[in-house]
């Protein structure tokens, strides 16, 4: 007795199949990918050597259409075979054949289906196709390609650039609605400003992402800024990402491990307003006292003055301006491989399909590894390093301003309360 065994890949669809599923020693293992040819090989020697056994995972492996299934099935049982399935309940000796398996083909009908349009959607993939379906806000669908709508590109260029200079997502929805008359929820904001297609890239649903395929709306350094501004963001509570002062959000009593608000305070018939830092959810009897807001931000000043430059001095971590150049030299590479396709074709090494599948993958690992590089901090700290340690730079700036580049550096500002001493400051560096 002899056990056989048979599987078929779509490349479109399919992951690559292990030999070692089925759980008994198979003879032989007949393998197809894109095309039946060994299951044809082997429907050519059942005259002359027919195994006792087929193991199959199911019935669809047999042929693309229900036509061929059954004439392949058929042919397969006249030679005395006996066909199991592992991943559908069928076995060709069982009883009430043909009522069982006129069910189970009205099923493999349905699934052939499905399969043909998802093979149209790989193919469209692989030829840097836009998906189905509406195109994002901002873009129509051309022939080939997403184009820029220019009745409403604007609107979403607007909002991306309200958000990289003031940093404030609820900020810029409200500026959107304000300019614009368009009224959008703040998640729709955050979709926006995280899809990739507004970056030039089309991303697929099996999460597939192929760069440079139409006219983009934010460059690469403004799509770098947007997510190092929402990783930050994350980090604070929603109405301090966009609160109007620099220090919200930032500042914690290291005492009660509370956050510290800004509380402002006037007087009747006068316009002189007075902000304090304070801890409205303190636990401990004595309440943390509040703090003079101003007086803290000049404290926060001199402490970047001083430190800042002694942290880059001391920092051990790998250098960016080195990690930035190895994936720019392998993104060049990858690049240099699809430039080389077109010769491999002619050659005769790779088929047309097989190339657009190797093309497919080499666009996405390049998408990779653009994001790595875009996630990456500036390299040019010490640079940056010279300009913030000056003084007359954050006074010079609006307190939008000063919030933006505080959040870029700084994760927490911790202040030490002392009732019979002054109050210490601590910062902590997102680096």
């Amino acid at each position: 007795m002899a056990i056989f065994a048979y599987t078929y890949t779509d490349p479109l669809l399919d992951e690559p199949v292990d030999t070692a599923i089925w759980g008994v020693e198979v003879d032989r293992i007949y393998t197809d990918i894109g095309q039946r040819r060994e299951l044809n090989r082997f429907l050519q020697t059942l005259p002359h050597k027919s195994p006792s056994y087929l193991l199959l995972r199911k019935l669809d492996e047999l042929g693309d259409t229900l036509t061929e299934i059954g004439d392949r099935l058929q042919q397969l049982e006249d030679s005395g075979l006996i066909i199991i399935t592992t991943e559908q309940d069928y076995h060709s000796s069982q009883c009430e054949k043909p009522q069982y398996l006129s069910q189970l083909l009205q099923g493999i009908g349905d699934r052939q289906r499905s399969r043909k349009l998802q093979q149209g959607h790989a193919k469209n993939r692989h030829n840097c196709l836009p998906p189905p379906g509406r195109a994002p806000y901002g873009y129509k669908r051309g022939q080939d390609r997403y184009l820029l709508d220019r009745s409403t590109a604007p609107i979403v260029q607007s909002f991306c650039e309200y958000f990289l200079l003031y940093g404030s997502l609820r900020g810029a929805v409200r500026h959107l609605e304000r300019r614009f008359g368009k009224k959008i929820a703040v998640s729709t904001g955050r979709n926006w400003l995280t899809n990739p297609t507004y970056r030039g890239n089309l991303q697929y649903k099996d999460g597939t992402t192929i760069p440079q395929t139409h006219a983009a709306i934010l460059n690469e350094s403004e799509g770098a800024q947007i997510d190092r501004l929402l990783r930050r963001n994350r980090r604070l509570a929603p109405r301090s990402a966009s609160a109007p002062r620099c220090l919200a959000g930032l500042v914690s009593c290291e005492q009660c491990q509370q956050p510290l608000t800004v509380s402002r305070v006037t007087q009747r018939r006068k316009t002189q307003e007075y902000l304090y830092l304070r801890s409205p959810r303190c636990p401990q009897e004595n309440k943390c006292p509040a703090i003079a807001y101003q007086k803290v931000f000049e404290t926060t000043i001199e402490a970047i003055c001083q430190e800042f430059p002694k942290l880059i001095a001391q920092q051990q971590a790998p250098p960016l301006a080195a990690i930035q150049a190895q994936l720019k030299q392998t993104i060049a590479q990858k690049q240099d491989l699809i430039a080389t396709l077109p010769s491999l074709i002619d050659q005769g090494i790779f088929d047309p399909e097989t190339a657009k599948l190797r093309r497919y993958t080499l666009q996405n690992d390049i998408a990779q590894l653009q994001q790595k590089q875009n996630q990456l901090p500036p390299a040019d700290l010490e640079a940056i390093a010279k300009t913030i340690t000056l003084k007359q730079f954050w006074y010079d700036l609006s307190e939008a301003e000063r919030r933006f580049y505080l959040r870029e550096f700084l994760a927490q500002i911790q202040i030490t309360p002392n009732p019979n001493k002054p109050w210490k400051i601590q910062l902590k560096f997102i680096f």
